[in-house]
């Protein structure tokens, strides 16, 4: 089993927390974590473009002119795809971008990004991320505590929904956040923060509450 420092919003160590074997040791899968971040990606298209085909497009019923003894080409219709206003070829149409993967292939990915990280030395575990009054100088404070003011990307989890603490942090550009899966519901609700938010962070500040969280619902 690893340990990793918990540090309290000073950047002052106060204790470790153990992380499991299967989240320390977890064999990283590249290949689950392409499939889960292109479906995630795939999944937020709403595939709602549509383009008008010739039969789709307002006028063009006559002839344009007739048929022999114009030395034109002939025509059918002045809403073809090759004239100003006529229709599009090969036009799309609504449709869904939907891809599914499997549970164990999105919960493989998951904890293959998490544990990348946590080899890394990318997670910062604090033992409280809750804030008396919403103010983004107390959430600057603790990032400068930790040395992350001036990385490009973090990745915030909160132990649960706080709107005081998501206030402190919305308006840092660098910093997404995101809450821990909560137990007892499916991992379709539970699943806060996903692969391509692993992915795409720099460094992880994980409320210690919430860490403990994640063990118990993605290990158990």
């Amino acid at each position: 089993m690893a340990k990793v420092a918990v540090v309290d919003k000073s950047g002052k160590k106060v204790s470790d927390l153990t992380v499991g074997e299967k989240l320390s040791q977890v064999r990283i899968s590249l290949a689950s974590i392409h499939r889960t971040v292109v479906a995630e990606e795939a999944n937020k298209r709403q595939g709602t473009q549509s383009a008008k085909t010739r039969s789709e497009v307002r006028g063009g019923g006559r002839k344009p002119y007739k048929q022999k003894k114009t030395g034109n080409a002939r025509q059918g219709s002045i809403r073809s795809p090759h004239y100003a206003h006529g229709g599009m070829a090969l036009a799309v149409k609504p449709r869904s971008y939907d891809k599914k993967v499997n549970r164990k292939e999105r919960r493989a990915a998951l904890l293959s990004a998490l544990s990348a990280h946590i080899e890394a030395g990318n997670v910062h575990v604090v033992d409280s991320l809750a804030f008396a009054e919403p103010r983004t100088k107390d959430a600057l404070a603790v990032l400068d505590a930790l040395g992350l003011q001036d990385c490009p990307r973090v990745l915030v989890v909160l132990t649960d929904y706080d709107v005081t603490a998501l206030k402190c942090f919305r308006n840092l550009p660098n910093v997404t956040v995101r809450t821990a899966p909560a137990s007892g519901t499916s991992e379709a609700k539970t699943q806060t923060f996903s692969t391509r938010d692993l992915m795409i962070a720099r460094k992880l500040v994980v409320a210690q509450a919430a860490m403990e969280k994640i063990q118990e619902v993605w290990l158990s």
